[in-house]
């Protein structure tokens, strides 16, 4: 299978901008996500890609083969080889399965005895074999989206394209479905890039992420990069939870910064490469802060970033329990397996676990951007 090659694509709607000057590379056979919020220009990215917008500016390669170079190449969605999964799944009422399936091979005329002979292995490969005589309504909202993605496979395409194809089932049946894609793509090894808003299905299905916002992308990596080393503040907020805390850099020698904030008695040491003094906010997760003691005691000699505070909120989630106490007037989340029955948590913010950000001013441009699909 081919990769993907996107290069300084722009498209416009109007006078809104929804994708500026967009660059990826998507390796052969890899799941790569686009993610972010509502607007931010992952669908607009899918469907140029597939050849449903036109860019006003850029390329766009499959391997060699170019099938976008604004003014010079546009070839045409049904000559593009892909095979896309919208939202809605489009699978029409009055055919059945075996129908649905076999739609794109009829299309290009494929003899009969071979038409057959793909859905079957197809409907196999998504393991709905003994479903090919029943119809739509017959079937779940996951067998559907399978009839869906059975019909974008029939006719082996050279990218697979997928727009928030999970979004309309329920919670347990998401999860399974996403298990299941990893597995089948794995299976057929077909480069794919997957639309999602969704943190938990970006980390769990892809090999790599493109985090976006606003038309850019923000930042490109494997789930554990983007979870752990987020580049910048949008994306430390954005994927997963965050606690983002007011700070100010008092020294920095380009390796560690010191770092004041509200609610901590002495400065703390952590790893920074920036050298810039000053206003900053930090990120630490939820499950990174440590429960040291809950009540009463004390501890001969607590580690760097300790405090005490109140708990504001506590719930238990089954498989862990969530506080919410305040730091320096700041509502931050803590979770833990541990239950803590007082009112109040001694914690430490462990240094190696908290990334620094200096806030960046916007542009002009995006402080007048509305954001398009």
């Amino acid at each position: 299978m081919p990769s993907l090659h996107l290069n300084g694509i722009t498209k416009r709607f109007g006078e809104h901008t929804a994708l500026h000057d967009l660059s990826l590379t998507v390796q052969d056979g890899e799941i790569f996500t686009l993610l972010g919020p509502s607007g931010c220009g992952k669908s607009t990215t899918l469907w140029s890609i597939a050849g449903l917008h036109r860019p006003d500016s850029g390329s766009i390669a499959f391997g060699d083969r170019v099938v976008f170079d604004h003014g010079r190449v546009d070839v045409q969605p049904e000559h593009r080889n892909c095979g896309v999964v919208f939202q809605s799944y489009a699978i029409w009422p009055h055919m059945s399965v075996a129908q649905n399936v076999g739609y794109p091979l009829k299309l290009r005329r494929t003899p009969r005895a071979q038409r057959d002979r793909r859905v079957r292995e197809v409907l196999e490969l998504v393991e709905l074999g003994h479903h090919a005589d029943r119809y739509p309504h017959e079937l779940s909202g996951g067998q559907q989206q399978r009839v869906a993605l059975a019909r974008a496979l029939a006719h082996p395409p050279d990218m697979l394209l997928l727009d928030e194809p999970f979004s309309n089932l329920d919670a347990k049946l998401r999860d399974r479905s996403r298990q299941w894609l990893k597995t089948l793509q794995s299976h057929v090894g077909i480069t794919t890039v997957f639309v999602t808003h969704d943190q938990d299905e970006a980390l769990s299905v892809s090999d790599r992420v493109a985090v976006m916002d606003r038309g850019k992308v923000r930042q490109v990596g494997t789930p554990t990069e983007i979870y752990e080393h987020p580049a910048d503040l949008f994306v430390a907020d954005f994927v997963g939870t965050a606690n983002i805390l007011p700070a100010t850099v008092v020294e920095a020698d380009g390796t560690h910064a010191l770092i004041r904030m509200e609610g901590l008695s002495r400065p703390l040491s952590v790893p920074h490469t920036d050298k810039r003094l000053g206003a900053v906010r930090i990120c630490i997760r939820p499950e990174n802060i440590d429960i040291l003691r809950s009540g009463g005691g004390s501890d001969a000699d607590p580690p760097a970033g300790t405090l005490t505070a109140e708990v504001d909120n506590r719930a238990y989630l089954g498989d862990h329990y969530r506080y919410t106490i305040r730091i320096g007037g700041t509502p931050v989340i803590v979770t833990t397996t541990r239950p803590a029955t007082a009112g109040e948590l001694t914690v430490s913010l462990p240094p190696e676990d908290i990334r620094v950000f200096h806030e960046e001013a916007p542009s002009p441009e995006e402080n007048h951007h509305a954001p398009v699909h």
